[in-house]
């Protein structure tokens, strides 16, 4: 069976060296310092798994991410940054990515990021081939895409495999530690707050239409409220 491949950023050669050397025991690790060229990278070949610095020479991480995002609504990013505000971890989180460990990091704590999130890759498939009405708008699970009218709205993976629960328990109150455990494998704080991210992006997007909200009920979970 082949190695995963793994996509490295990182321009700190002698962090890069100490990760990438302990990453290529499990995986195959491309890296490159800057984020211009690990976009070029990107664009021609496969990977299983973005690994990006913030604060990178030429592109940062921040773009990276935008710039991956927009031609790969799938592949897992793991944000690592020395940049320790909540708004930060937002940001990275709002860009599409899927977790952002803070340096010093530990590298079985990165490895066992990049284990869930390969395995969730390689278990979750896009949904039915069909598409689906909430409200005014129509859902799209096998393109991850929110359509109304002219307009289209593109999520990630994650986000459209959390919208498609919420519409197939629609009305149902679903635990917090429920969800976290269907989408990401684990009941982790960590996941939870890259959940809170993601069901602020869905309200955004449905708030036009006063029909649909997705409730937060106190100590238990959510809610999705839609005819």
């Amino acid at each position: 069976m082949s190695r995963k491949r793994i996509l490295y950023v990182e321009d700190d050669n002698t962090l890069a060296f100490l990760t990438a050397d302990n990453l290529e025991q499990h995986y195959e690790v491309t890296h490159f310092a800057n984020g211009r060229d690990a976009f070029e990278a990107f664009k021609k070949e496969n990977f299983d798994l973005c690994i990006l610095d913030v604060m990178l020479p030429e592109m940062d991480g921040f773009e990276l991410a935008s710039a991956i995002r927009e031609r790969d609504v799938s592949v897992p990013i793991i944000f690592l940054s020395a940049k320790t505000l909540k708004e930060d971890r937002i940001k990275g989180l709002k860009l599409g990515a899927d977790d952002y460990l803070v340096k010093p990091y530990s590298i079985e704590e990165l490895i066992l990021k990049i284990e869930v999130f390969l395995q969730r890759s390689h278990k979750v498939a896009p949904v039915k081939d069909t598409t689906c009405t909430i409200g005014s708008f129509t859902f799209d699970p096998e393109n991850y895409v929110v359509i109304k009218g002219d307009e289209r709205t593109s999520l990630t993976e994650r986000e459209s495999a959390l919208l498609k629960l919420f519409i197939d328990n629609k009305n149902t109150i679903l635990k917090r530690e429920n969800i976290l455990t269907a989408l990401w494998g684990t009941d982790d704080y960590f996941m939870g707050r890259s959940m809170d991210v993601f069901i602020s992006r869905l309200r955004k997007i449905f708030k036009e239409d006063e029909s649909i909200r997705i409730e937060n009920i106190p100590r238990i979970g959510f809610k999705l409220v839609a005819p």
